[in-house]
């Protein structure tokens, strides 16, 4: 969902980038650098800025989030664009995240932990489309993060496609469990059923 890094060099009047350290930055640089971008992810120690979000992006993610907490049980909280920190120097920030309750830790809140997260999902855009299918599943289930989704739009007849993966415990990466088209109709992490069709995205 964002621009490939930048190094640090005045873009235009007024805009100063922010130049890399020689090992990277850390979460920690995440948190206290002044004046990010907003929505700035960590990855691999390289700074990555959110590009202008589609209009299918953006409804995609107020479908899912308004979706799941129809359902949510009250152990869970559904997130939209919040840091999740896998380790020092990854703080990628999924589109949606489904976490645990006791994760919550007063409105000022920044980031939660990866242990936190029981789903973390990513709305492919045209610039992070090999981060979406590679480097972040990778990552979060690297990191444990047991459920993971990719959403797209289909190329062929324009529509929403959701694949829906599940960490497997021997080796330690997503296997697809299945791909929906008009319904998403789940029962893990716990029971979902959202309508995903073009129709649902045009009433928001």
């Amino acid at each position: 969902m964002s621009a490939e890094p930048i190094a640090s060099y005045d873009a235009e009047p007024g805009i100063r980038l922010p130049f890399p350290p020689t090992d990277g930055f850390t979460v920690d640089d995440l948190f206290t650098l002044p004046d990010l971008p907003p929505h700035t992810e960590l990855i691999d120690g390289s700074l990555v800025f959110v590009s202008p979000q589609r209009r299918f992006h953006s409804l995609m993610i107020d479908l899912l989030v308004a979706g799941l907490r129809t359902t949510v049980p009250r152990h869970l909280k559904v997130r939209r664009e919040m840091t999740v920190v896998l380790n020092r120097r990854n703080g990628p920030e999924p589109d949606v995240s489904v976490l645990h309750a006791h994760a919550e830790a007063g409105l000022d809140q920044t980031r939660y932990e990866a242990a936190d997260v029981v789903l973390a999902v990513e709305v492919v855009s045209p610039e992070s489309e090999e981060r979406d299918h590679d480097t972040k599943p990778r990552k979060y289930a690297a990191a444990g993060i047991q459920h993971f989704w990719l959403v797209e739009m289909t190329d062929t007849n324009p529509r929403p496609v959701v694949r829906v993966y599940e960490l497997d415990p021997v080796t330690k990466a997503y296997g697809l469990t299945g791909t929906y088209h008009d319904r998403l109709k789940v029962g893990v992490p716990y029971d979902i059923d959202i309508d995903i069709t073009t129709e649902a995205l045009d009433a928001l």
